[in-house]
């Protein structure tokens, strides 16, 4: 290992990263031996000097150095390309079969800052920490020596960024890719634009949800809310239900739907709204007094955006997916199932299902949980860092 700066720790600061925690705040750190570039490779110590691990440092951002490993390390191509082998294998392990899958999880990968996004035979890469955008030429070597790629492509456009003191920066990396590609998830195609689509194109951590909601679905009408490409209406399609209907605010992504249900031959099973779920949910309850909403549907999926990017806003957060649970539980036939996620790394487990049993109890509805869910394996959840856990559901039916 060359030559680095040792960041000692405050006296008290050492617990969290001996516990596995990849990240040092910048109001943690004592003192550096020498002065280290922002992006640098430093060691960190605590106040006894005993060696915590070796990370990136930036000392623009608050996270003032982001571990990669317990011991002493050289971030160069063989180093990202072990690194990567080790977090394929987790994938092949976990989805066996699966051609469309995320290969880097930044942290869950203990490569805090890189998220890497296989698409069939097209890769994209997303960085949001300086340490890792100066390596890029590295990690892009090691991914075409692993995969050989049609494609590498970059879509580092998140907001996170600025933050590391780093512009947005999306292209090609190698290859060539106009950014179009038909994603195979579970047997059926979605098109995709890598350039323009949400995330990285698209939203690869329900992969593993859409197979298992879909059993609930067949010989039953279905409203799948929030649908954006299709994933969870289409699979309800294919298992059997006897029609779907599919809401998302999103002009382009109910174009795109529709032409995902035509090419998996499903298009007689389903329709479409273009419209705000929340509106459209609204209007549908709505009854003169003394008037009964006459349930419709037999499963309803509920996959909206996150309601909250901050720990601030987690109460409007809660009002809104109260909000959707109440205005849905009254369109669900009694012994029909009610499946609900939530996105948010601050609305947690208990939170989200608190939202649904008060949205129970006004409406006089007894459920019964018959499935929890989470991200699926391609997105690893390490406990010991928190971060890692964003995504949770259940399915309920509905008993009365």
């Amino acid at each position: 290992m060359e030559n680095v700066s040792t960041v000692f720790l405050k006296p008290g600061e050492a617990d969290r990263i001996i516990a596995g925690h990849p990240w040092v705040y910048g109001n943690e750190i004592l003192r550096l031996t020498v002065p280290a570039a922002d992006g640098d490779l430093v060691q960190v110590k605590d106040h006894r000097q005993r060696l915590l691990g070796t990370g990136f440092y930036n000392s623009k951002s608050k996270i003032g150095v982001r571990l990669l490993a317990p011991d002493r390390i050289t971030p160069n191509e063989a180093f990202f390309e072990e690194r990567i082998r080790v977090a394929l294998a987790v994938r092949q392990r976990h989805l066996p079969g699966a051609t469309s899958f995320r290969v880097v999880n930044a942290e869950s990968d203990f490569l805090s800052g890189l998220i890497v996004d296989k698409y069939e035979d097209v890769l994209v890469v997303q960085i949001s920490a300086l340490g890792m955008d100066l390596r890029k030429k590295h990690i892009v070597a090691a991914l075409e020596k692993i995969f050989s790629p049609r494609a590498i492509m970059e879509r580092s456009d998140v907001a996170s960024r600025k933050f590391e003191g780093l512009q947005e920066s999306n292209g090609l990396l190698s290859g060539e890719s106009d950014g179009k590609i038909s994603v195979n998830l579970n047997g059926l195609k979605f098109e995709t634009d890598l350039i323009g689509g949400h995330k990285t194109g698209m939203y690869l951590d329900q992969q593993a949800n859409y197979q298992a909601v879909s059993q609930f679905a067949r010989g039953g009408q279905v409203l799948d809310c929030f649908s954006f490409l299709g994933g969870f209406g289409l699979h309800a399609a294919r298992a059997g239900a006897a029609h779907v209907h599919l809401l998302d605010q999103s002009a382009d992504a109910i174009a795109a739907s529709q032409r995902n249900a035509a090419t998996n031959g499903l298009a007689d099973k389903c329709s479409f709204d273009t419209v705000n779920v929340f509106d459209w949910l609204k209007l549908n309850t709505a009854v003169k007094p003394h008037e009964r909403v006459i349930p419709r549907f037999d499963l309803i999926i509920l996959d909206p955006p996150s309601f909250t990017r901050n720990r601030a806003s987690v109460n409007d957060a809660l009002r809104g997916y109260k909000e959707i649970h109440l205005r849905a539980l009254k369109l669900l036939k009694a012994g029909g199932m009610l499946a609900t996620f939530c996105c948010s790394h601050h609305v947690g487990t208990e939170l989200f299902q608190d939202s649904l049993l008060s949205a129970a109890f006004d409406t006089r509805s007894v459920l019964r949980r018959v499935a929890t869910y989470a991200q699926s394996p391609d997105h690893p959840i390490i406990p010991m860092i928190p971060e890692t856990e964003y995504l949770k559901g259940f399915a309920f039916e509905k008993v009365r």
